[in-house]
């Protein structure tokens, strides 16, 4: 299918597959989409600006960057900072359309109807989109799709007026009339409010009188604060800013204009160094209205379907929209009368030249058809354009599932390192846009966003599943059906039925494909080395681990179901680690955990776990999310044989005993590459698992006993 994408401070058609429509969403052939003409040329703009422009505009993550430099070293940074900053970006949040598919669980649409969606996540300029269904609303009968088609930025306007809760008779100026200041005064008049513009182009002040503006402020005829005062005698009884600057003075403009009680409500993107002698004596209440209203940035609503109670929140940033259909279904709304175009989307250079077109030209409503040709299917597989490759016939023909940021920041740069070991065959990831832009930056045959393309695609060796945690169980049964060699992201799973499920595969399957779960620490330099001069000792050893893991907020995807917590999903690398340093099963799990006194931290997240193992050892990890990150973030300390080993971050290893030695990396390696590596030789030359089964299902089992005990 055909999707706009923003690079280098340029939009374009690129060819992406489609998507499937993921549980709770459905799938709509776009019949139309808004550009934006505020924001999405900001994006525009920020994309032509180099990496390195773009970080320092940042000047918090500078340091972060730094750090990450040094422990993980220039490449893996560049490589990670490369990918969070990608300059080739999908655009768009709001159309119009019809439902094509269904989702699971969906059972509030039936194909065939007719819908507005919303979502910078989602609704992109697309010809097909996957859209959960708090994103979405009905469209009435007698609204088209392209009015509808605005329904992202009716709803923004509409927020911004519940904010200002204005009341029958006040007075409000609207500074700034682009397209969604000319909403906010349709909309205040609406709700019986007289109603003063402010904007420096005349042409949009005609357009909003047009609409029934009452009185408009120019700053060419004067003042505009005592344009305001003159008409309204005390001073407006509310303000909205819809505009878009870096001007402070636009905030400090609206408060003069208030009287005495009065808010101002701040939809717009503008300077703010507030001055505290514009509000303060008048007791100003100042306001801020996020985007289409409640809901809006929280995954929970957005992505997984929760919605709000509507005795508890009675305007959702879905029912705001479905509220501005019916605004502009009852008349109360006109978009006939605001200056627009339509370009096709095959002129989406075109669309976008408009927005920046000057003078009378210049439309406030930019939009985009799409063609309804029932011959253009959502096709969700495509072959990447690239320069044709030798494959050598020693290679392992490779696919990557799920291309999220660790694959694209860690496995697929690895994976280009390696070209004498691998192919890359496909990419696959649930938004098109994501696959297609990596298969071509990584060199892949083709991308899909329906792995099981990939698992049916006998030109597939092996798979590197990197979904998120609550898949990987179900993902790597279904490759190993296939007969496909897989390298599982660690975890192995999260719960103990997944974990017997993996192993009764094996019981059932004795020349089953290889699994390897990515616990990569083994593979190391620092700790092979150390396992080597391990394996002759003569009596058990005692290992402290920490991991100064940092902060992650407890509403991140990790701790709740699709993470399984930090501990599952990471102190499990180390479990997997004292593993393979005792060669040993494990005996007995111990946890205790911290009861913080505040909300911000979680016990889950903070706490020491002891085991014992077969051969007599004693292992012992402090997890926590307390520290600095100007700290180490991983230490060790092994005492064995009359030695001590201190490894610091797998950049260093000192030993000191029976013999001293130092060995310095220079940059951590935590053994990423070299997993892949044997990985590789392992389906290549038949060597034995780098990893036993039995070790994998231990760590997991492992990090399920600390669990049950924190």
């Amino acid at each position: 299918m055909k999707q706009v994408i923003v690079s280098e401070g340029k939009v374009s058609l690129a060819d992406v597959p489609a998507p499937a429509p993921q549980p709770g969403a459905v799938l709509v052939r776009m019949h139309h989409s808004c550009v934006s003409v505020g924001t999405e040329m900001s994006g525009v703009q920020a994309t032509g600006r180099s990496v390195l422009q773009r970080v320092l505009d940042q000047p918090k993550n500078v340091q972060k960057v730094i750090d990450l430099v040094r422990s993980d070293g220039l490449s893996s940074a560049v490589n990670l900072v490369r990918e969070r900053l990608s300059v080739e970006l999908p655009t768009g949040y709001s159309g119009a359309g019809t439902v094509i598919e269904l989702g699971a669980g969906v059972t509030e649409f039936r194909i065939g109807d007719r819908i507005a969606c919303a979502g910078a996540q989602s609704a992109f300029h697309a010809q097909f989109v996957s859209i959960p269904v708090n994103l979405t609303a009905r469209i009435p009968d007698n609204v088209d799709f392209a009015a509808a088609s605005t329904v992202a930025l009716g709803a923004i306007a509409l927020q911004g007026i519940r904010r200002a809760a204005p009341t029958l008779g006040e007075i409000f100026v609207v500074v700034g009339l682009g397209f969604i200041g000319q909403l906010t005064v349709q909309m205040l008049r609406a709700n019986g409010c007289r109603v003063i513009g402010v904007d420096v182009d005349r042409d949009r002040i005609a357009a909003a009188k047009e609409a029934g503006l009452d009185w408009s402020v120019h700053p060419e005829d004067g003042d505009t604060v005592d344009q305001v005062i003159r008409l309204t005698a005390a001073g407006a009884d509310g303000v909205i800013v819809t505009a878009a600057s870096p001007s402070d003075e636009i905030v400090s403009t609206a408060f003069r204009m208030c009287r005495r009680k009065a808010r101002v409500v701040l939809v717009g993107d503008v300077g703010l160094d507030l001055n505290r002698a514009d509000f303060y004596a008048k007791e100003l209440d100042f306001l801020i209205s996020t985007s289409y209203g409640p809901g809006r940035y929280d995954d929970r609503y957005e992505d997984k379907g929760l919605d709000y109670p509507i005795g508890y929140v009675r305007w959702t940033e879905g029912r705001n929209m479905a509220e501005y259909l019916r605004l502009i279904s009852d008349g109360l709304v006109d978009l006939g009368k605001l200056p627009s175009v339509i370009h096709p989307l095959e002129k989406v250079s075109d669309a976008y030249g408009a927005t920046q077109a000057g003078g009378a030209t210049k439309p406030l409503l930019v939009l985009l058809s799409y063609s309804q040709d029932a011959k253009v299917t959502p096709d969700r597989r495509l072959a990447t354009p690239a320069i044709a490759t030798k494959r050598a016939v020693d290679r392992v023909r490779l696919a990557v599932i799920g291309a999220g940021g660790f694959a694209k920041g860690m496995h697929l740069p690895n994976i280009a390192e390696m070209a004498d070991l691998f192919h890359l065959r496909a990419v696959a990831s649930r938004t098109g846009h994501n696959a297609a832009l990596t298969a071509k930056r990584f060199g892949a045959d083709y991308s899909t966003t329906d792995y099981h393309q990939v698992l049916d695609d006998p030109e597939v060796d092996a798979v590197i599943i990197a979904t998120r945690h609550d898949t990987h169980s179900a993902v790597a049964i279904e490759a190993l059906q296939a007969g496909k060699h897989v390298l599982l992201e660690k975890p192995l799973a999260l719960t103990e039925a997944e974990t017997a499920g993996i192993e009764d595969f094996y019981e059932t399957n004795q020349r089953a494909p290889l699994l390897l779960t990515g616990f990569n620490r083994r593979f190391s330099p620092i700790m092979e080395s150390v396992s080597k001069t391990l394996a002759s000792r003569s009596n058990p050893m005692i290992i402290n681990y920490r991991m100064n893991a940092g902060y992650i907020p407890l509403d991140h995807w990790v701790h709740g179901p699709e993470g399984g917590g930090r501990n599952r999903g990471e102190a499990c690398h180390i479990y997997d680690l004292f593993t393979f340093l005792t060669q040993a099963e494990v005996t007995s799990v111990e946890a205790i955990s911290i009861s913080p006194t505040t909300a911000h931290y979680s016990p889950s997240d903070n706490f020491v776990a002891t085991m014992q193992f077969k051969d007599g050892s004693v292992a012992t990890l402090t997890y926590t999310a307390l520290g600095s990150s100007a700290y180490s973030k991983e230490t060790m300390e092994i005492f064995a044989e009359g030695s001590v080993y201190n490894m610091d971050d797998y950049r260093t290893l000192n030993i000191v005993g029976q013999r001293n030695e130092t060995l310095d990396l220079r940059k951590a390696d935590k053994g990423q590459k070299n997993q892949l590596r044997r990985f590789a030789d392992a389906i290549r030359l038949g060597r034995e698992w780098p990893s036993p089964l039995w070790q994998q299902a231990q760590a997991t089992r492992i990090a399920i006993a600390v669990d049950a005990r924190i």
